[in-house]
C-alpha cells in the first residue's frame, strides 16, 4: 500500500483553506450576533426562510383585515351617532305633534308656531340624513352623488352595501341606506313630517294618523340603530381577534427568525477559539524554510 506524498505546498494549501472555513464561520457568528437574526439570507435556512414568508403574509393580511375593520368600525360609529341624534330630534317631534293634535290647548296660532318648529327640526334632519363620511353620503349607499336626499326629501342614493373585509372570507356591510333607517312601508320620515305641517294647518283632525306613520318610521330607525350597534359589535370583536392573532404569528416569526443571544455568544466565542487554533497551526505549517529542510 502506498503512501500519498505530502507536499509542503499541499500542507500549506490545506491549512490555508481550512483557516478560510474557520473565518467563514466566525464572520457568521458574529453576524448572526450584531444583527440579532438566525437568518440574514435564504441559504441560512432555506425552510426557515419558508416558515418566515408564509409568517409575514400572515401578518400583512392581517394589517390589511385591521385597517378594513377600523374603517367600518369608523363607517358604523358615525351611521350610530348621527342616528342617535336624529332619533332625539324625532321625539322632539312627537312631542310637538302630540301637542298640536291636542284641540283642548292648541287653537291656530299655537299650531302655526308649532309647524314652524317642526319646519326647522326637518331641515335639521334632512342634514343630517346628508352626513358624508369620507366624501361620501353616509346613507348614499354606493352611489356617486354627494348627498342622500334633495331639498324636498327625495332619496339620490342606491341600495348598495359599502363592505369591508375584515377577516379571511369575511365580508361586513358597514353602512346603513337611507331607506332602511328613515322609512316604514310606503312611509319615510320627510314625507311624514312634511304631512304633519300641512295637517296642522289645514287638517289638525289627521293629526292623529301621522303621529303613528311617525312611530312607525320612528320604530324603523330604532331597528337599524340596534342593528349599527351589532355591526359594531362583531368589528370590535374581529379588531381583539386580529389583535391577539397578530401576536401570535410575530412570536412565531420571532422564533424562526430572531437568534438565540446566548447561544450565538458562545458559538462566537467557540469559533473564536477554533479560529485562533488555525491560525496558530497554520503558522506552525508555514514557518519551515528551505534551509530547514536542507539541514
Amino acid at each position: 500500500m502506498s503512501t500519498p506524498r505530502i507536499t509542503q505546498r499541499l500542507s500549506v494549501a490545506t491549512s490555508v483553506a481550512a483557516m478560510q472555513t474557520g473565518m467563514a464561520r466566525l464572520a457568521r457568528s458574529q453576524e448572526r450576533l450584531s444583527t440579532g437574526r438566525a437568518i440574514n439570507r435564504p441559504s441560512d435556512s432555506p425552510t426557515g426562510t419558508n416558515d418566515a414568508m408564509r409568517l409575514r403574509a400572515e401578518l400583512a393580511a392581517k394589517a390589511q383585515y385591521t385597517r378594513n375593520a377600523e374603517d367600518g368600525g369608523s363607517w358604523l360609529g358615525n351611521a350610530d351617532s348621527t342616528l342617535t341624534s336624529m332619533l332625539d330630534e324625532v321625539r322632539v317631534a312627537r312631542n310637538l305633534v302630540v301637542q298640536g293634535a291636542s284641540t283642548g290647548s292648541a287653537g291656530p296660532d299655537a299650531r302655526e308656531a308649532i309647524a314652524q318648529q317642526i319646519t326647522q327640526i326637518r331641515a335639521g334632519l334632512l342634514s343630517e340624513a346628508n352626513t358624508q363620511h369620507l366624501g361620501r353620503p353616509l346613507f348614499g349607499g354606493t352611489t356617486a352623488n354627494s348627498a342622500a336626499y334633495d331639498a324636498s326629501g327625495t332619496y339620490l342614493g342606491d341600495g348598495g352595501d359599502v363592505s369591508r373585509t375584515i377577516g379571511k372570507g369575511i365580508s361586513l356591510a358597514v353602512n346603513v341606506t337611507g331607506p332602511e333607517a328613515f322609512s316604514a312601508g310606503s312611509d319615510d320620515l320627510f314625507g311624514v313630517l312634511d304631512d304633519v305641517v300641512d295637517q296642522l294647518r289645514n287638517d289638525p283632525a289627521s293629526l292623529g294618523t301621522s303621529l303613528d306613520r311617525l312611530d312607525a318610521v320612528s320604530a324603523s330607525m330604532r331597528t337599524a340603530l340596534a342593528d349599527v350597534g351589532a355591526r359594531e359589535n362583531r368589528v370590535d370583536t374581529a379588531l381583539s381577534t386580529l389583535s391577539s392573532t397578530t401576536l401570535d404569528t410575530q412570536s412565531a416569526l420571532s422564533g424562526v427568525e430572531d437568534v438565540d443571544i446566548a447561544s450565538a455568544t458562545m458559538d462566537l466565542q467557540m469559533q473564536e477559539v477554533a479560529y485562533q487554533a488555525s491560525l496558530a497551526a497554520t503558522a506552525r505549517v508555514i514557518q519551515p524554510s528551505l534551509v530547514d529542510f536542507l539541514r
